[in-house]
């Protein structure tokens, strides 16, 4: 009789950190980072969720921008899948929430096929909280009763749409754009090229939950040139459709002195 235990496999959490502010994360969310052996994080976690990781806990950084990955999709893959081999218990910490275009689907695929146990611990998406952040309802009576989520990073691969822009762009009453700054010119193109009027009201909105928010209004018409003026960066969500209108009276984290304040202490 073979007495020799086989080593115990320990599991992954796909963990949504939230939009940016620290103070949005999940109770259970933060719970598991609590208890987590390794954390394997996103380029937009902020730090102050980190502290809470046990001081042993290992921390890898994964983080992706425009044009450099620390790590690609597929080595992310096989990491999360060595870790939980070792017996551990891993946070997958993703900025915004895992299954919306954060990949984390691809995450859990790939956990499934090596037999890993995993938990989606679901966070509060980017897409939502950043234009209520920024005073501005993805729905709202009488105005809006849909919206969509899509991702603005890629128009089309090889010549081939990748988005059904001709079904998109008068399909839903609000758009909310992931991704999309750096490629705001073509976004921008295929909506009124396919239907939606280039008065159509449009928020962009940067860093968005955090002290440096920054939002720039205006229309499909002019959008491109107050975004190229105020030199806005990456992260960003689009939000295109008449809810934009209520920024103007709901704009409550710009006015709130809390966040006034930490903006200015994070300043000095």
């Amino acid at each position: 009789m073979n007495t020799k235990r086989s080593k115990k496999l320990g599991k992954v959490y796909l963990v949504g950190a939230g939009p940016g502010d620290p103070g949005l994360i999940t109770v259970k969310g933060l719970k598991c980072l609590r208890k987590a052996d390794v954390v394997v994080y996103d380029r937009l976690v902020d730090e102050t969720i980190l502290r809470e990781a046990h001081k042993n806990a290992e921390k890898i950084y994964v983080g992706k921008a425009a044009n450099h990955h620390t790590l690609d999709q597929e080595a992310i893959n096989r990491l999360l899948v060595e870790k939980a081999r070792e017996g551990k218990k891993v946070v997958r910490l993703k900025g915004g929430d895992p299954f919306v275009l954060g990949r984390g689907g691809e995450e859990a695929e790939a956990l499934a096929a090596n037999k890993i146990l995993f938990e989606v611990v679901p966070g509060v998406s980017s897409a939502i909280s950043v234009p209520a952040y920024a005073g501005i309802p993805v729905t709202h009576r009488g105005v809006a009763s849909s919206f969509t989520v899509v991702t603005g990073h890629k128009a089309s691969s090889k010549g081939v749409a990748s988005i059904a822009w001709n079904k998109l762009a008068t399909g839903s009453d609000t758009l909310v754009i992931l991704m999309g700054i750096g490629n705001l010119e073509n976004v921008v193109d295929q909506l009124v090229r396919n239907g939606r009027p280039s008065s159509t009201p449009v928020a962009v909105i940067t860093q968005g939950t955090t002290h440096r928010q920054r939002c720039v209004i205006g229309t499909l018409h002019n959008i491109i040139g107050k975004v190229r003026s105020e030199r806005l960066e990456p992260p960003s969500v689009i939000v295109v459709g008449d809810v934009v209108r209520f920024r103007e009276s709901l704009s409550w984290y710009d006015q709130n002195p809390c966040s006034k304040s930490e903006k200015k202490r994070k300043r000095e």
